[in-house]
């Protein structure tokens, strides 16, 4: 009880201070008369500050409930486990397991892979930092298209890979997956196309038509100039269902909508767009099984423990099992035989076995800052461009660490999504830091400030 009471101390905490940073962002919004880009910019911060601090809490509030109720499972699922294997050594039975027969009995694999593709990546985040990020204007079209083909390309006979049951990576040059150059691409079109905002020349129909005015009508209220965005995300968002891949499909309507509210298009759009997604997508999850039986599964993963809730379960089972402090790094037992994903999708589960609620409220405070100085070099970019390429950079980064969090402490349904910089990934690792080079190219280019 006492474990409890302060896991509930310690998430009220946070949530109180969410609510200050949001109340003193909304203070500095009405006191100071910043441009709309810097407004919008602060508000999409502290709505992420906001956010993080929420799930910092249910993550802490899982893990001051779950300890109880699973530790007793738990011991009698692991005594269970060696009197069926009849004092048999863990290592004889993990080296029958997939992994282990992938990687040849290498315990490093992993790590010097992914070691590998980091060092990589650094290379390539410096190099990209030093370049002008004005060239990147005239490569947005060719990334873009060059994306939307790689992601067709994965359905192609010998070309695509399938794991888990879906198709979504493509074989050659190495295994990686397109959506991630996709959300790059997305994002580099967008904004190089927003900064030439206030050079469109306006549409002008006849007045004596009543169909002539209706189209200036369209034209006042912004539905032309959001035709080419939205013509392209409709394209990448049908790419993507065909790969039924509702994580990333996520992540691109988020990224999309983030980068388009800075750039100043209408608040009322966005009302009408949140409508009409929250709309549809009830309409799925009432009209597919397979959704509904998802959802039935994410409200009571333990109906089913040992299949479909497997992963929602064991993730909060190593969340329940870190309690304050963690097991110790490198301690961490759901990682053997129990939790799936463990090196992916579900590190943080193991982050926070291993280093408890201390250790993962750390890992959120760090993402914290690299978000919230994001979102600062954006204010204070050079030019729209600049602003508009950090704006969707950070928030890919912070979306994809609030699903990938949320989906672990099962606040969503289970879903594939890996966590930023963490998960094994080499490819994913490597745009991540090539968008980490692009975001330091434009804070190069930010005017010091006076001195006095």
């Amino acid at each position: 009880v006492a474990v409890n009471k302060f896991f509930h101390t310690v998430t009220s905490s946070f949530v109180l201070a969410a609510l200050f940073v949001v109340g003193v962002s909304a203070w500095y919004l009405l006191r100071r008369r910043e441009q709309l880009m810097a407004r919008r910019s602060i508000a999409i911060a502290s709505a992420f500050g906001f956010v993080f601090a929420l799930v910092t809490a249910f993550t802490g509030d899982r893990s001051g409930a779950i300890v109880a109720r699973v530790q007793p499972m738990k011991l009698a699922a692991m005594e269970a486990l060696y009197d069926g294997q009849q004092g048999a050594p863990l290592t004889a039975v993990g080296i029958l397991r997939p992994e282990a027969q992938r990687t040849g009995g290498d315990a490093f694999y992993y790590f010097k892979r992914q070691a590998l593709f980091a060092v990589l990546g650094l290379v390539v985040m410096y190099l990209v930092s030093k370049v002008n990020y004005q060239g990147l204007r005239g490569l947005a079209v060719l990334v873009l298209v060059l994306a939307c083909l790689c992601m067709l390309a994965v359905k192609l006979p010998g070309l695509g890979v399938t794991a888990g049951g879906a198709t979504r990576w493509l074989k050659y040059p190495i295994q990686w997956q397109p959506s991630e150059l996709g959300k790059f691409g997305l994002v580099l079109y967008f904004s190089s196309r927003l900064s030439q905002r206030d050079h469109r020349t306006p549409l002008g129909f006849r007045r004596n038509h009543a169909l002539g005015r209706f189209g200036n009508l369209l034209e006042r209220i912004g539905f032309f100039e959001l035709i080419p965005y939205a013509f392209v995300i409709g394209i990448m968002v049908g790419i993507l269902a065909i790969q039924h891949h509702m994580s990333a499909t996520i992540q691109m309507v988020v990224i999309a909508a983030a980068v388009l509210f800075a750039g100043g298009i209408s608040v009322w759009w966005f009302i009408v767009g949140g409508a009409g997604v929250g709309a549809a997508l009830i309409a799925i999850i009432k009209g597919t099984d397979y959704m509904t039986l998802r959802i039935a599964n994410w409200k009571n993963p333990w109906d089913d423990a040992q299949n479909k809730g497997l992963q929602a379960v064991q993730s909060m089972l190593a969340i329940g099992s870190g309690g304050v402090f963690g097991l110790g790094l490198g301690n961490g037992r759901q990682k053997f035989l129990y939790l799936p994903e463990e090196h992916n999708d579900c590190i943080f589960a193991v982050i926070c076995e291993e280093l408890g609620l201390v250790g993962a409220c750390l890992v959120l405070l760090l993402f914290a800052l690299l978000i919230i100085r994001g979102y600062w070099l954006a204010i204070h970019a050079r030019d729209r461009f600049g602003a508009l390429l950090i704006v969707g950079v950070t928030t890919q980064v912070a979306v994809q660490v609030f699903l990938n969090i949320g989906v672990v402490t099962n606040l969503f349904p289970v879903t594939g999504i890996s966590l930023p910089f963490f998960s094994y990934g080499g490819t994913a690792l490597l745009i991540q830091l090539l968008e980490m080079g692009v975001v330091l190219s434009v804070s190069r280019q930010i005017p010091a400030p006076k001195a006095g």
